[in-house]
């Protein structure tokens, strides 16, 4: 599946830890125009957790997600303006 995850840009995460991760995707997603899709690869376990929270209170959409071995792969899709 993680390999159907097509993305505008992407941001890997590995070796972070929470709050790493979702802080640094998000200074990446204000760059990014409204409808475009950030591919964020991290390793932290709480991620799995964390992604589907910030999109949630966000208003990003949480396209997909997957793994690559040990790395977990979240796609979202940053909310209209």
């Amino acid at each position: 599946m993680a390999d159907s995850l097509v993305a505008d840009r992407t941001y890997d995460a590995s070796g972070l830890l929470c709050p790493l991760p979702v802080l640094r995707a998000n200074r990446m997603l204000r760059e990014l125009a409204p409808g475009q899709t950030l591919k964020v690869l991290a390793t932290d376990p709480a991620a799995e957790a964390d992604f589907p929270a910030y999109c949630r209170q966000t208003g990003h959409t949480l396209v997909g997600t997957g793994r690559e071995g040990a790395v977990l792969v979240f796609l979202i899709r940053k909310k209209d303006a």
